[in-house]
């Protein structure tokens, strides 16, 4: 069992104590106590014989829970044993920093957080103040916030809002490192004391002592806490000398910044100089410190009030050895494979550091430990929330955040009672019966020329949280979830099996896989190459014997009921068993069901069901057990969420499944939200009545429906996941599916059925054809005219499609390829250049059109929408287009009789015949779609609040044209980037989607909210007059030209690498450039060349993505990225920024027009 046994074992001491408080004692005393019952005796007991036998004595109470009662809070407040209310910070207002648009590194975990903060405040009847561009949250709703800014999150905005707001306090640490960085350099500025404004919850100080590396350093050394041996240097000498110091190999960090970023390994002096050169760029200070690779790492999450009560509330060991950073490696909790010594020894230096640095509120205490003895170093503190602490607030069902925030406005641990369980106070450490595993989601496929391998700095894009009562039920869960084409636990194809077992990529557990299913490795074998803990491998063994026993069975009749519940319980899947027998899921299913073998449902309780406790939300499913921990009494409605975040499916589908679960309750249902995304709002304790923790299989789905015994089942809030099953849902469970018919949906995937049915109500669409060879392609093209768009006909999202400009292009994409066959035919369809794309969201009932809103796209249609900037309410449309875009979607809603939420893109491109121009649908989604939060909240109507009452067919709005609305403001939404984590990938934009998040703001016209949402995005640094600009790109079009146009009077020193740029522009434009060395192939240099001539932005604005890593472009825009430099690459969002610069700079007097909070903008407080 997974149980934890030295946390089990505390709790019962624990509530021992709360009872017997009967006479009102100091709570100083009784806090010490509880914190550390044991280690606190631990000095007493010299000989090591006499502290077992106290061990032994410690674990008594734990059989003597039949007949106590549970603990009662009420009861023990009332004891009082706890006095100190009344030292609450006085506060009226409070400003909240939220994070941003979502990148790798700082993602939903944070709009998690804030939410909770959000929500604290609101209970302490403290008014709040968010400032938060990313629309996509629930966080930036009224729900939570009582105003909302959407404005770049820099010290010049937050001045600006502190200017007009005047609040007394600031939330410095639910923002993430944007968060934490932007009150380090306000604080230095002294713009809190100016204004008056207290940070609440962990100091400044604290803060720079844990973000510093040199005073991390020796705070640590004051308490004797061991840490890798580092020097902190601030140039490439320094570097270089540091490391002859320390001693090779070394591993690089750069200060003041997230997930790893700027970090790495390097073996030698030459790899050094180039990692210390792009460090450099992205930090001002880096450190070198000796690298302890192949260590086992772990982290400890630890909360403490501003009385010095402390307490750890999760451990977590990661799969991975170190080297890997904690962010890319599997995750479990508890700690599997620490003796107990280990696990107090770290606890104890967790409380230790953490009471040092005088963190007030939540904080996260990572290691690496030796493998083989008791030697650990402490690699970092985070003394704000984490990613990490996401994760444990869902794995123990303790809200870290929340009771973070509740710490902030100046409560103390034993006075906060546990909102989750209400049975025990925040000053309780939980204790888990189950265990969880956290696995990471990569798309590094998306991007070409992107290394695969992952080390210390982050690149994954989202995680999953998977929970069972084995390990191998939890981890073969979690490879489910993070992608549904696995199985399970399995092998993939390696060219080099060894090099990636010994050097980890985004695939490592899948060449685990391979060695130990298909190559016959060994686990002493495997363990040498890795370093993985034998622990975790001979669990693995375990699932893969059970495969081999199950094929050498191969037969659907040679299942027993015995060897079924067997690979239940060691996670295996129907779908799984099934191909293993060489069967179907669905018999599997049956066959399972005859045997009467079924999923118990369990609850994440923090009391490892030692205790009674009340609420029902958090639920897991597992196969280790024999009765349920609830009845099934309610019926309520199914709401499945998005599951883990990844490229075009991120925070805006929690934000969609969050608002349906809320509709659905303020329509009087119950409701059950399915999800396994421990960063999301959707899987908080009280979003819906009940949270399972689980798969979005249809297996997984069909199980919870039946014991539910539901009503119904959402899939039109969740993105893609939910899509992809709904017609099995239907047509196999006889589910009843809310909304628009499953049949109908798979009448709009299918590119066939889906062409055919707007050919019948006569809506335009690009010339297409299903081809099964080249020659047919050839064929189709010539007559069309290139470019052509060519995309494999089962794949969606834009995922593998292509733009072709050539035959030759043609040939080679689908030759080279080999799938193009009768099985595998492509689509291949006619691409309009020039073409402006706009996106229509709607909601109908029934076939009739409720609500409807048209954004324009800026970029050129071809720019996938989820990277476009996108304009709302449209200021390049004209009326007439509006009105046959509303004509289109009404046609649309009666043909495929939807009843929800539905989406288009559409082009519209100039008739070459003269005349009106052409609007031709490109794609239709009968689902939410990631612009969903984006209309909603810029037209003030919830579109999925009427979807919600679409869906059940009750309180149904009548019709009404938000479109037909003059408004005196616009929203721009523009994406958030990640190129910097994503190592060697080309900063271009085309059919694939590339952005990670989105931003947007508001404003009176264009320029006014895209000049505040481009300085929305994260580590923009607006090039100031004087500062130098670098061109280049594509000179047959006017775009950089008219670029320098509008910047050229601003002063600005003009460069272009090569002479024909710096002639074009300058027989153009009225202006110098310099034309300045440009070497491709040395980073160094080329990083001196931006230095010596002040470079602090890029305009590059090629035509066409690089074909080589020399080519002049392609270095252009990777450089810009990794030295941090601002970069323009798509020629109409240039030229509008361009414009933004001229009309903006230089910045005048006083507040800016822009800074109006939301309210204000849309008149009243919606949503």
């Amino acid at each position: 069992m997974a149980l934890c046994g030295r946390l089990a074992r505390r709790t019962t001491s624990l509530a021992g104590q709360c009872r017997s408080l009967a006479s009102p004692i100091a709570a100083r005393a009784f806090t010490t106590r509880s914190a550390r019952p044991i280690l606190s005796l631990k000095g007493q007991y010299e000989s090591p014989a006499a502290y077992r036998q106290l061990r032994a004595f410690s674990r008594l109470p734990a059989n003597w829970n039949k007949s106590q009662e549970a603990p009662n809070t009420e009861a023990y407040m009332g004891s009082g044993a706890v006095t100190g209310k009344g030292n609450l910070v006085d506060v009226k207002k409070v400003l909240v920093i939220g994070s941003g648009g979502l990148s790798i590194g700082q993602a939903g975990e944070f709009d998690y957080s804030g939410s909770q903060a959000l929500k604290a405040l609101k209970e302490a009847g403290v008014r709040s103040v968010l400032i938060n561009p990313n629309i996509a949250t629930i966080q930036t709703s009224h729900v939570l916030a009582d105003e909302i800014y959407y404005l770049p999150v820099t010290p010049e905005y937050v001045e600006y809002v502190i200017q007009k707001e005047k609040p007394d306090g600031i939330f410095l640490s639910f923002g993430g490192q944007t968060a934490l960085n932007l009150g380090v350099q306000m604080n230095r500025k002294g713009l809190f004391e100016k204004y008056g404004v207290k940070v609440l919850g962990t100091p400044i100080k604290t803060l720079e002592t844990s973000e510093d590396r040199d005073l991390f350093a020796r705070a640590l050394d004051e308490i004797n806490i061991p840490i890798a041996k580092s020097i902190a240097v601030n140039t490439l000498d320094e570097a270089l000398d540091a490391a002859e110091k320390v001693g090779y190999p070394i591993i690089v960090r750069a200060a003041y910044a997230l997930g790893g970023l700027g970090s790495g390994f390097a073996n030698n002096a030459e790899e050094l100089r180039n990692l210390a050169a792009k460090s450099l760029t992205l930090s001002p200070q880096i450190l070198v410190e000796k690298s302890l690779k192949g260590w086992k790492e772990a982290e400890y999450e630890v909360v403490r009030d501003a009385n010095d009560n402390c307490i750890t509330v999760c451990n977590m060991e990661n799969f991975d050895p170190l080297g890997v950073h904690t962010g890319d490696s599997i995750v479990v909790s508890p700690s599997q494979t620490f003796s107990d010594e280990e696990y107090h020894m770290l606890r104890s230096a967790s409380i230790k550091i953490v009471r040092h640095l005088g963190v007030v509120g939540e904080c996260n205490v990572q290691y690496c430990l030796q493998p083989d003895g008791l030697d650990y170093r402490v690699i970092e503190v985070n003394a704000r929330l984490s990613r990490s602490s996401a994760l444990a607030s869902k794995a123990t069902g303790y809200p870290l955040a929340y009771t973070a925030a509740k710490i902030g406005l100046g409560h103390t641990l034993p006075e906060l009672p546990n909102p989750v369980t209400k049975t025990t106070t925040a000053n309780f450490e939980p204790s888990l019966d189950y265990v969880v595993t956290k696995m990471p989601r990569w798309d590094l496929s998306k991007f070409q020329n992107v290394k695969r391998d992952i080390g210390s700095s982050m690149k994954s894009v989202g995680e999953v949280m998977a929970i069972g009562r084995t390990w191998e039920e939890s981890f073969q869960k979690a490879c489910r979830q993070v992608d549904p084409k696995f199985l399970g636990f399995q092998g993939d194809k390696f060219d080099d099996l060894d090099d990636v077992l010994k050097n980890p990529t985004d695939r490592r557990w899948l060449a685990v896989g391979q060695a130990m299913y298909h190559e016959g490795y060994s686990v002493d074998k495997v363990h040498d190459l890795t370093k993985i803990d034998k622990f975790f491998l001979y669990k693995l063994k375990n699932i893969v014997d059970m495969t081999k026993q199950l094929q050498e069975i191969g037969s659907l009749f040679g299942l027993k009921k015995e060897i079924i519940l067997k690979a239940k319980q060691l996670g295996f899947s129907d779908l799984q068993i099934a191909k293993a027998v060489n069967s179907s899921e669905d018999e599997v299913r049956a066959r399972r069901k005859s045997f009467g073998i079924r999923p118990w449902v369990k609850r994440i309780d923090t009391l490892a069901a030692e205790f009674p406790a009340p609420t029902n939300c958090n639920l897991y499913t597992t196969y280790n057990a024999s009765s349920h921990d609830v009845t099934f009494d309610d019926h309520g409605t199914l709401v499945l969420g998005s599951g883990v975040y990844r490229i075009g499916s991120s925070v805006e589908f929690d934000w969609c499944a969050v608002n349906a679960a809320m509709a659905l309750n303020r329509l009087g249902k119950k409701t059950v939200m399915i999800n396994y995304n421990p960063e999301t709002y959707s899987t908080d304790f009280d979003v819906a009545d009940r949270l399972y923790f689980e798969e979005l299989s249809y297996e997984r789905v069909m199980d919870i429906y039946e014991l539910e015994t539901a009503q119904g089942v959402v899939v039109s809030v969740g993105g893609q996941l939910p899509q992809n099953i709904a017609l099995k849902l239907q047509e196999s469970g006889k589910a009843k599916v809310l909304g628009t018919d499953p049949v109908d949906i798979d009448r709009a995937e299918d590119r066939h059925k889906f062409s055919s049915i707007l050919d019948s109500i006569g809506v335009d669409q690009p010339a297409w054809k299903e081809l099964t060879s080249y020659e047919e392609a050839q064929k189709f093209a010539n007559s069309v005219g290139y470019p052509v768009l060519v995309r494999p006909s089962y794949v969606l999202s834009g995922a593998a499609m292509t733009v072709i400009r050539n035959e030759g292009e043609l040939r080679e994409k689908l030759t080279a390829a080999a799938d193009v066959s009768p099985d595998h035919p492509v689509v291949i369809t006619q691409y309009i250049e020039g073409a402006q794309e706009i996106d229509c969201d709607g909601v109908a009932s029934n076939g009739k059109l409720l609500v409807h809103a048209v954004s324009e796209h800026v970029e050129d249609a071809g720019v996938h929408s989820g990277d476009a900037t996108l304009v709302l309410p449209p200021v390049n449309l004209d009326d007439s287009i509006k009105q046959r875009v509303k004509e289109i979607a009404e046609k649309v809603a009666k043909a495929w009789n939807i009843t929800g939420p539905f989406n288009m893109q559409i082009i519209k491109a100039k008739n070459p015949d003269g005349g009106e121009d052409a609007l031709k649908v490109i794609e239709c989604n009968l689902r939410a779609s990631r612009s969903f939060p984006f209309v909603s909240k810029v037209l003030g109507t919830n579109f999925i609040d009427v979807a919600t009452k679409a869906l059940v067919g009750r309180e149904v709005p009548e019709p009404t044209d938000l479109m037909a609305v003059k408004r005196n403001y616009l929203a721009t939404k523009v994406p958030q980037f990640s190129w910097t984590r994503l190592a060697g990938a080309d900063p271009f934009l085309g059919v694939e989607m590339a952005s990670t998040g989105e931003m947007a703001c508001f404003g009176t016209d264009l320029v006014e909210a895209y000049w505040a949402s481009m300085q929305s995005t994260m580590n923009f640094r607006l090039p100031v007059p004087g500062e130098g600009l670098l061109f280049g790109g594509d000179i047959e079009t006017d775009s950089l030209a008219q670029v320098a146009k509008y910047i050229a009077p601003l002063g600005y020193k003009f460069y272009a690498a090569n002479n024909e740029v710096a002639k074009f522009l300058e027989s153009k434009v009225d202006c110098k450039v310099d034309v300045v060395e440009f070497p491709v192939e040395d980073k160094r240099a080329l990083r001196e060349v931006f230095e010596k001539n002040d470079i602090r932005g890029v305009f590059n604005l090629a035509k066409y993505r690089a074909s080589s890593l020399v080519d002049e472009d392609y270095v252009m825009r990777r450089n810009a990225v990794d030295f941090g430099v601002p970069l323009f690459m798509e020629p109409r969002t240039a030229v509008l920024f361009a414009r933004c610069m001229s009309e903006k700079l230089p910045k005048k007097e006083g507040i800016p027009s822009e800074v109006r909070s939301w309210s204000d903008f849309v008149g009243g407080r919606p949503l």
